[in-house]
């Protein structure tokens, strides 16, 4: 009996109209694509929306890690004063961050009422008197009066109190010695304050030029074996999404620690790249070194991807106007692109520029269990 039955279905199956079959396989169609996103053409064009096709191409390894932006050598300088007086700002200007030019004044230093004395006067009296101890030894040392040995003190003396006195008189005005920038650019760190009072060598600002800077890394000790294959860097500041690339900032590497400092579990590697972009020194920054090349990576725009309850998914173009919600496994970052290990192959579309919107339509193509039209 049960097998009778059983044969009356498959029959019945077998021999079912047209319609019938037409209909199981709309449902079958429509199982297919439950899926399936509808994003139309017009939708696309209004936001912009971008695909890149899938292919496999080169990838470099990438050791993510942190680091800092520093000032280059020889991009600034530290400004002393000539003498020891009391502070005064040339002008209200005078601040970090303020722009100044070569030779322009900073500061002046008043040199009135000292309890030790005016140093310009002083200096001035110590260069003559020892003028006229030089002149004299010339003579004397001509009849052979003093030795040579005498004669040669006496005009490292008349040299000193000569060098000392013009470095001081150049920029002695009216009981105030100035003191000016030697090179262009801008007031990195200012060491005084108005009234304060100086003494000679003593430093009272930074200039920096901030033409090249240098890009400090710090790589933990336990990658130090990768090291040597590092060639270039990939950085974001701590206030800026933006993802700077030393290869278009005319970067090079500088140099990497041969060994550990005894205070840090960290190996420095120092790069150097022309600063046309305002970056500041002093920041800390997100690095992404890049080493060894590996090839045939499938990578993808780290734009191209949302993250749901802890998976992460791309949208790929299955025609014209539908798209897929396609999860995905990854592994390294360089910061602007993504490897990626499972969930796409070479040939698909992935949405790179519009992907929130797809998102967002992706709730009303949503298909209710049980109803085809």
């Amino acid at each position: 009996m049960g097998c009778g039955n059983k044969n009356h279905k498959k029959t019945a199956t077998h021999d079912a109209p047209e319609h019938v079959e037409g209909e199981l396989a709309d449902h079958s169609t429509a199982a297919v694509h439950a899926d399936e996103i509808h994003f139309s053409k017009t939708q696309a064009e209004a936001v912009g929306l971008n695909l890149e096709t899938v292919s496999a191409g080169i990838f470099r390894q990438v050791i993510k890690t942190s680091g800092q932006i520093l000032s280059s050598q020889g991009d600034e300088t530290t400004i002393a004063s000539t003498a020891n007086g009391v502070v005064s700002f040339a002008n209200g200007s005078i601040a970090p961050g303020a722009m100044v030019r070569a030779g322009e004044k900073m500061i002046t230093v008043s040199v009135q009422k000292l309890p030790e004395g005016d140093p310009v006067a002083k200096a001035k009296i110590a260069y003559e008197t020892a003028q006229k101890a030089f002149q004299r030894a010339q003579n004397l040392v001509k009849e052979q009066i003093i030795s040579e040995k005498d004669f040669e003190e006496a005009r490292l003396r008349y040299e000193i109190a000569k060098t000392t006195y013009e470095s001081q008189a150049t920029s002695y005005s009216a009981g105030s010695v100035s003191v000016t920038s030697p090179m262009g650019g801008f007031v990195k760190n200012l060491f005084v304050s108005q009234g304060d009072y100086v003494s000679v060598g003593q430093p009272i600002a930074t200039v920096s030029q901030n033409r090249r800077l240098q890009l400090r890394a710090e790589v933990p000790e336990t990658r130090y074996k990768t090291i040597p294959a590092i060639r270039s860097a990939n950085f974001k500041m701590a206030y800026d999404d933006r993802l700077y690339e030393l290869s278009s900032l005319n970067g090079r590497l500088l140099s990497f620690g041969k060994a550990l400092d005894e205070n840090s579990f960290f190996i420095p590697v120092t790069f150097e790249f022309d600063n046309t972009d305002g970056i500041i020194p002093g920041s800390y920054i997100e690095v992404f070194l890049l080493s060894s090349l590996l090839e045939n990576v499938i990578s993808v725009p780290l734009s191209a991807i949302t993250e749901e309850q802890g998976l992460y998914y791309v949208y790929v173009q299955l025609d014209e106007e539908g798209y897929k919600k396609q999860e995905i496994t990854f592994g390294e970052s360089d910061g602007a692109r993504v490897q990626v290990l499972t969930g796409l192959r070479q040939g698909d579309k992935v949405v790179t520029h519009g992907v929130y919107q797809v998102k967002l339509a992706a709730t009303s193509s949503v298909i209710p269990e049980g109803h085809v039209h």
